[in-house]
């Protein structure tokens, strides 16, 4: 990692810079001695007390040496104490030397993950692997504190240069010395941190604390934008903090309101031109900006842990509407709902949406569990795959959402007992016009055929793209050609208009083709 270190940038997060190393003075001391010696008796005594209390010095391990004892109280609860302590001495010397110094955080990416993955005795051991492999790329200076949640505070040591480039160049080191894989219960765990950091001249106060705070603000954002993600700190970061979480606060007051509601988007056949069901979509009818997408509030909602409130109110709303159209008299075979990793992992899922069915007295088949391709392809937590059986196994239909945006294997569509892959919005753009776009999705139809799983092709927008997935093979399409999302109250009126044009047009058969 070093070996690579440019010429000229700030000899920072290097073990011994501007220190004698061991070789250099193992080799010096044939001299000393001499020298000693040279001043009679007294001069012996001296080398015969001194040196070997030097030797011990030079020959400790870091984690004994005065720069290190701070830096393993990190890991105690006293390690933002610590670190804010360290910037503070750091900033006293940076004032009367002229140098700089800088408040960095590192945290490892998706550690509540890991956690519920491999447990918290294992996620602590990759915890502490990852401060070592931190601690062995400091200076005597330099101290690193152990954060909670899988984080690390790093109060660099007063250097010459610390600007926007060298402070880029470290993070990219620390990130470096964590990218090797991690030795837990003869397993290997590859674990990546993102990194936030605040210059001396961009602090929010010249306090240790403060630069704290800066540095930290920087990591949420970096995590945000990762994993791996690298932010300097700004003032428009804690602007941007500071909307999040009244937005958080706003999210959470909207949900219990009802604001937060469902709507509805069709699916059709494509042989038959008939509604098969319905997707349930969360929206937020906003009071004073109107209808907003799931884009600008969902990572609210996944941020304050609202996550499991969520999906409850539209598992309500979804039934509910359910039970209408039967009661109206209108007909829809099925609606789908989405369940994110969160909801996925609770043990108690099954149980719950069962008692919603019985409730609503609506039976399973009907209802239709949207996973993402990312959830099946980055967790083998068993909960997640008992979870996906277990509703197979009780009657629902189990979509897997995104499909080609991930990594999804055949293995992983068949130990989750897919029913239907839902081909993503960039494998269907143009795909009446693009050979690639036709020979990419006609692969993934002939797939889908030979394990006997359904297809619906998302982001349907155009009548020619509508036309083509008929003529390729696509079972079903999804997308604004056919229509918008929708309240429920302007659904009945749509099937309504629907029925009345599918029985005044011929029908769109892709056999016929």
């Amino acid at each position: 990692m070093l070996a690579n270190r440019p010429q000229g940038s700030a000899t920072v997060l290097l073990r011994g810079v501007a220190q004698p190393g061991l070789r250099e003075w193992v080799a010096a001391l044939p001299t000393i001695v001499l020298s000693l010696i040279a001043f009679g008796f007294a001069g012996a005594l001296v080398a015969a007390i001194v040196l070997p209390a030097l030797l011990s010095l030079i020959a400790a391990p870091r984690s004994s040496r005065p720069g290190a004892a701070a830096a393993q109280a990190g890991h105690d609860r006293t390690g933002r104490e610590t670190a804010a302590a360290a910037l503070d001495r750091a900033l006293a010397d940076c004032h009367a030397s002229g140098r700089r110094t800088a408040s960095i955080v590192v945290a490892i990416d998706g550690v509540e993950d890991l956690a519920a993955r491999l447990g918290l005795t294992a996620c602590d051991q990759i915890v502490r692997q990852t401060f070592d492999r931190l601690e062995g790329t400091l200076r005597e200076d330099d101290v690193l504190a152990r954060l909670d949640g899988g984080r690390f505070a790093l109060a660099l040591g007063p250097v010459r240069r610390a600007d926007l480039e060298t402070l880029i160049q470290i993070a990219g080191r620390l990130q470096d010395a964590v990218a090797q894989p991690c030795s837990v219960d003869a397993a290997t765990i590859y674990a990546t941190v993102s990194v936030g950091f605040c210059l001396q001249s961009r602090a929010p106060a010249p306090k240790g604390a403060a630069m704290l705070a800066a540095a930290e603000a920087a990591a949420d954002d970096a995590v945000r934008n990762g994993p791996g993600g690298i932010r300097a700190y700004t003032v428009e970061i804690e602007r941007n903090l500071a909307k999040s979480t009244a937005l958080r606060d706003e999210v959470a007051a909207a949900i219990e309101a009802g604001q937060v509601t469902g709507y509805f988007q069709p699916q059709l056949s494509t042989d038959t031109g008939e509604v098969t069901g319905f997707e349930a979509l969360a929206r937020w009818v906003h009071p004073t900006r109107g209808v907003l997408s799931p884009a600008e509030f969902i990572p609210a909602i996944r941020a304050a842990g609202l996550s499991a409130e969520l999906s409850k109110a539209m598992l309500f709303q979804a039934l509910t509407a359910l039970r209408s159209w039967d009661r109206l008299g209108v007909h829809v075979p099925s609606i789908g709902i989405n369940f994110s990793k969160d909801e996925l992992s609770d043990p108690k899922l099954t149980d719950k949406l069962k008692w919603e069915l019985d409730r609503f007295e609506i039976v399973p088949n009907r209802l239709t569990v949207e996973i993402l391709e990312s959830v099946v392809t980055e967790t083998d937590e068993d909960v997640v795959v008992r979870n996906v059986a277990a509703l197979g196994k009780l009657g629902c239909s189990i979509d897997l959402d995104d499909f080609g945006t991930g990594h999804a294997s055949i293995a992983t569509i068949r130990r989750f007992a897919v029913d239907r892959i839902k081909i993503d919005r960039s494998f269907v753009t143009r795909v009446d016009c693009d050979d690639e776009q036709r020979r990419m999705l006609s692969a993934i139809l002939s797939m889908a055929e030979r394990l006997g799983i359904a297809t619906l092709a998302e982001g349907v927008e155009t009548i020619a793209e509508h036309a083509m997935l008929a003529q390729l093979g696509c079972d079903h399409v999804q997308g604004y050609v056919i229509a918008r999302p929708m309240p429920f109250s302007d659904t009945t009126d749509w099937l309504a208009r629907h029925r009345a044009k599918l029985s005044a047009a011929p029908r769109f058969d892709r056999k016929a083709i």
